[in-house]
Formats: C-alpha cells, sequence, structure tokens
C-alpha cells in the first residue's frame, strides 16, 4: 500500500504505451518508469498486467496498476472488470486505479464496483472520477483518494475537455474532499508550469504521463508548432 505522505507535493508519473508505439511492451514501459524513478517520481502509474508487473520488478517507489477497457459508446473504462483486479492482484502493485464513473460494469457502478472491491480484498482504491459526485460517491465507498483522471472523457463531462487542465473542478475537489482523502490532480497537466500549479492549488500530487512517456505525441506538439508557420 502507498504511504501517502511520502508522495505529498510531488509527482507521480504514467509510464504508459500503446498500440503501434514501438514502446509498447513491458521491457521498454518498465524502462520509462525507471528513468522516471531516476529523475524524481514519488510513484509509477501505469496500464496491463504485464506491465505493471514489470515496473513492479524494476522500481522501488510505489506503483499503481489499471487495466483499459471501453465502454459500449467508445469511451475508456479503467479496471471495470472482476478480471481486470485478480489480474492486478497477481501483479504486486501497491494501488488500483479504478473507473469511480456512474457508469455501469459489471452490474455496477463506479462507486459500487469500488465497495463491493473492498469488500472482497484488501486493496487501496484510487478512484478516477469526472465529477464532484462521482468523487463524493467513491470516497464514501472507500476510495484511499481520487484523481480527475477522467474529466473530459466521460459523455457528461465532454464539454470540459480542453487544451488545459480543469482546475476549477481540481479546486472544489481540494475545498471539499480534501480534508478526507488526497485529491490527485491529472489529466493534461503537460508542462512544469501546469504541474506546479496544480499543487499550488491544493492537490497533494500530479500525474503526467504524456508529456514524459509518449515521445511520439511530442515529437506531434512539435512539428505541429512548426508547420502552422506560414512561409
Amino acid at each position: 500500500m502507498i504511504d501517502f505522505e511520502k508522495t505529498k507535493g510531488r509527482l507521480i508519473v504514467s509510464a504508459q504505451a500503446e498500440g503501434e508505439s514501438p514502446f509498447n511492451n513491458p521491457q521498454d514501459v518498465a524502462k520509462f518508469a525507471v528513468s522516471a524513478e531516476t529523475g524524481g517520481a514519488a510513484a509509477i502509474r501505469s496500464e496491463g498486467k504485464a506491465k505493471v508487473q514489470a515496473i513492479v520488478e524494476a522500481v522501488e517507489v510505489p506503483v499503481i496498476g489499471l487495466i483499459k477497457s471501453y465502454f459500449e459508446d467508445g469511451t475508456v473504462r479503467i479496471t471495470g472488470r472482476w478480471s481486470d483486479i485478480d489480474d492486478l492482484l497477481q501483479t504486486g502493485c501497491d494501488m488500483i486505479a479504478v473507473d469511480a464513473t456512474f457508469r455501469e460494469r459489471e452490474g455496477l457502478t463506479g462507486p459500487e464496483f469500488i465497495k463491493a472491491m473492498k469488500a472482497k480484498h484488501e486493496v487501496q482504491v484510487m478512484a478516477d472520477i469526472a465529477t464532484e459526485e462521482e468523487a463524493k460517491a467513491a470516497i464514501e465507498a472507500g476510495a484511499a483518494c481520487i484523481s480527475t483522471t477522467l474529466n473530459g472523457y466521460t459523455p457528461e463531462t465532454k464539454s470540459d475537455y480542453g487544451p488545459t487542465p480543469n482546475f476549477g473542478l481540481l479546486e472544489a475537489l481540494v475545498e471539499k474532499f480534501g480534508d478526507r482523502v488526497p485529491v490527485i490532480a491529472e489529466g493534461r497537466f503537460n508542462t512544469p508550469e501546469l504541474a506546479r500549479n496544480a499543487i499550488t492549488a491544493g492537490a497533494w500530487s500530479v500525474v503526467v504521463g504524456t508529456a514524459i512517456t509518449r515521445p511520439h505525441l511530442i515529437t506531434q506538439w512539435f512539428s505541429e508548432a512548426i508547420n502552422a508557420i506560414k512561409p
């Protein structure tokens, strides 16, 4: 389990690779995690049983595991099946990130799923939420912390998606729930300044992924900026 005091005011790196990325294998993702640990990351978050297990074996900092799948409408679902929980428990990860939105999976909403999960297993849960209401329900269900991961990525919150993080939601969560559980900032915190601002706004920790471990997307950012210049 994670000792939250060791992550307070610090960076958590989401080390992931998907699709046709040349790094989309356990060995290379584990190298990303080791590099992040060397750079000062307080914890690592990653996806997929084999990758999470490889990272657990490669680093000394805590590891947050998850497994991605998709709802019928094509939106992402984070650790939404009982088989996902079983797989992640076998990796030895320190915490499991779970989709805590009100969307149903296994016949349960996210908070209901977390409550049932906690009844079956002694495990820390990071609740990935999209709204204040989901955060409240997830805390009541037994989540150890909440993260803004899914804001902007659910049908109900797609209007919140933008080039910069939703600081309004972050600040509201800190004000309402910050005295109960750590509030983690995640989602489009893709510059050092934005990450620093998240901590200033009261976030316990901030998760950064794409800007650190997705070289092809970082390259794309630079290429698009240059190509946008009219000769």
